[in-house]
């Protein structure tokens, strides 16, 4: 009798998901822990492993189909026939060995021993072998599983190519990024022919269009930011931060850390200096609960950094910011960013966050009005430092300044009290000795 297989509970908080891959066949052999479909789910790519065994009768779900927890996936048949052999095993040989022992013993003949090792061991190796091919060549009308890793089914599903049709010229035939780009390069010599929307071709009246659905993280961010624009009245103050002292800082230790396999940027002095300021104004580190009229001060600090990928704006977070080193907090920077941009990261590393950054200056642009990460009540935004004419003293020097954007939940956090937190940011960058002797 077929078992249903459901969607398990994913994590706390997540109801459903997005089908991305099925990475199983009607007729394949199932096992347990065997990863049955890679599904999206807010910001998370994750794969979902069968909890059952058996032979796959039915897939209940399609690739771009939105799935509940609960709802059924797969039916899967019991494998029954490995138990029948262990139960009639004990009586074969109950009644030989009551009475072969006396025959056997005087029917020891020579020409019996060679005709038995002969004639089973030809057919033992073919049926052996086949069966567990032909699963995989018989699958009438569907599409065989294709070696290739999360990101690159990802990067292939974006610029709208078809695994299934591509060789891979990895390791055992795996499909790297190459042969995705080469089938899009050779998609645009042809017109485009290779890589192209699943909708086809349509038109608004005006020219052609394409559609296609929505990603999930998406819909995810466009949730979130119309909650905070909605619900949180906010106010941005704008100001630099001179990081010249500190650029010669990171000059002169960028070799020291890159031997040790970091990448020192100027991102995880940021993230101290914040972290430090987070714990003398509390009000910052806050959020605001209004249905039970109640302020939620965070007696912890964990740093929200957003990462820009291929999928949007992912947002992981730094746990006790305020308890790590320089080295630690650029070496954990490394980490979940390559983590973040090749999809290894789970739901519960995007939780728990009390301040955000958000980092403009990687990409270009100086001030900013950023959109608060609620139920947190600020976040930064760091433009790219330039050299700018600076009056210092009774002279005007050359100095390295950073653009600093602070947004702020205004229902909480007032002018005065938010302007004093960006001071003491701003006295840490500028002041880096601080950031390398603070505990």
């Amino acid at each position: 009798m077929a078992v249903e297989f459901k969607l398990p509970k994913i994590a706390e908080g997540v109801e459903s998901g997005d089908v991305l891959e099925i990475l199983v066949s009607v007729g394949d052999t199932l096992e347990l822990e065997q990863e049955v479909m890679e599904l999206e789910t807010d910001k998370a790519t994750i794969f979902v492993p069968s909890d059952v065994e058996g032979v796959i009768t039915a897939i209940t779900c399609d690739i771009g189909d939105t799935i509940a927890v609960g709802q059924v996936i797969l039916s899967v048949e019991p494998a029954a026939a490995s138990a029948a052999p262990v139960e009639s095993a004990p009586a074969v040989p109950a009644t030989p060995v009551a009475e072969k022992p006396v025959e056997t013993v005087q029917e020891p003949v020579v020409p019996v021993a060679p005709v038995a090792p002969v004639a089973p061991v030809p057919p033992v190796a073919p049926v052996v072998s086949k069966p567990k091919t032909a699963p995989v060549e018989t699958a009438p009308g569907k599409k065989v599983v294709v070696a290739a890793g999360p990101a690159i089914r990802r990067f292939a599903r974006e610029v709208g190519v078809d695994l299934q049709t591509i060789q891979g010229s990895g390791e055992h035939g795996r499909i790297v990024r190459e042969d995705v780009l080469k089938v899009v390069r050779e998609g645009s010599r042809q017109g485009g022919s290779s890589a192209k929307s699943s909708s086809g071709s349509q038109s608004d009246g005006y020219g052609p269009i394409h559609v296609e659905k929505m990603p999930k993280i998406r819909q995810t961010i466009a949730k979130k930011m119309h909650e905070s624009w909605t619900t949180c009245p906010r106010v941005t103050n704008f100001d630099d931060a001179d990081v010249t002292a500190l650029e010669e800082i990171r000059q002169n230790s960028k070799k020291e850390y890159a031997a040790g396999g970091i990448k020192l940027t100027s991102m995880p002095f940021l993230v101290k200096a914040v972290a430090m300021a987070l714990k003398s104004h509390p009000v910052i580190n806050a959020s605001i609960d209004l249905e039970q009229g109640q302020i939620i001060y965070k007696d912890y600090v964990n740093v929200g950094i957003a990462i820009d990928t291929e999928r949007g704006l992912v947002v992981p977070s730094l746990r006790e910011a305020d308890k790590l080193g320089i080295p630690d907090v650029a070496r954990q920077l490394g980490q979940m960013a390559d983590n973040v941009r090749s999809g290894n990261f789970s739901i519960d590393d995007l939780r728990g966050g009390t301040f955000t950054i958000s980092n403009l200056g990687a990409i270009g642009g100086t001030y900013s009005t950023p959109i608060i990460n609620t139920p947190e009540t600020a976040i930064l935004l760091v433009g790219r430092s330039r050299k700018l004419p600076v009056v210092v003293g009774d002279e005007v020097k050359i100095r390295l300044m950073m653009p600093l954007s602070l947004s702020y939940d205004h229902r909480l956090i007032d002018g005065g009290a938010a302007a004093r937190f960006l001071n003491e940011v701003i006295g840490y960058l500028e002041a880096p000795s601080r950031l390398l002797l603070a505990l």
